[in-house]
């Protein structure tokens, strides 16, 4: 017999986590134009992961480019900063865009 008690619901598991992420997600990308160019842009740039490997160099190479072009372009627009470079300025200490102020005029630095 085992005197493990019983397991208990984790809010720490992987789904809890993926629904926490996509909804931080869908905050930082409520521009309709923001969303649009992001489904475009998202698969060009994981394309171009095996596109270095595959084909000519430049071929990945600019598709990760346009990829991330397209989502910049897309932030630029909805008036906060690239999910990357949000989190590279805010391991830095620096301030951030993480949601548009049009949206969370509170505090832009929330996520």
């Amino acid at each position: 017999m085992s005197n493990q008690a019983p397991l208990q619901a984790n809010k720490k598991g992987v789904l809890p986590f993926i629904k926490r992420r996509l909804g931080n997600w869908m905050l930082r990308h409520q521009l309709p134009f923001n969303f649009a160019i992001h489904m475009v842009g998202i698969p060009v740039a994981v394309a171009g992961i095996p596109l270095l490997f595959l084909y000519e160099w430049y071929w990945g190479a600019g598709a990760l480019f346009v990829g991330y072009l397209l989502q910049f372009i897309g932030h630029q627009v909805e008036g906060n900063d690239v999910g990357e470079w949000a989190a590279i300025k805010k391991m830095l200490g620096m301030k951030y865009v993480g949601i548009s102020p049009r949206w969370n005029p509170e505090d832009p630095n929330r996520l």
